[in-house]
């Protein structure tokens, strides 16, 4: 299993929130959740005038082994306007621009899609049950 959270930031002010989202899915193979605009194909949706987020930025898929992976999908400008984190205790990784990085099996964790213009971010917290 999957748990995802989400909170929409905005401001210098990190407390002030635009509001909490949940999913979650089971580990299973093919398994996916994605984060982004377009409320139509995300389980977590941002704010669709947020446009430092993608239409669908990021991508959680269960692999064959249960295993999940987060995926920064490449959207429709060659560079992006955000840049995304993971986090996991006191680790820290920048996620490339297209790239895909494994997430710790019975493990939590948050990855954070900044805005590189102004004080806003989108933080999705993640724990994948062992």
């Amino acid at each position: 299993m999957l748990e995802l959270t989400m909170a929409s930031v905005s401001g210098a002010d990190v407390g002030a929130t635009a509001g909490m989202l949940m999913a979650d899915a089971p580990s299973d193979p093919g398994a996916v959740l994605r984060v982004g605009r377009d409320a139509s194909v995300c389980r977590l949706a941002t704010p669709d005038d947020w446009l430092f987020v993608s239409r669908v930025h990021l991508e959680f898929l269960c692999g064959p082994e249960g295993t999940w992976h987060v995926s920064w999908l490449r959207g429709s400008q060659p560079d992006p306007s955000s840049e995304v984190l993971l986090t996991v205790g006191e680790y820290a990784q920048t996620i490339a621009y297209g790239g895909s990085v494994q997430l710790p099996r019975g493990g939590a964790g948050e990855i954070i899609i900044r805005d590189r213009t102004g004080p806003r971010s989108v933080n999705v917290g993640f724990y994948h049950e062992a």
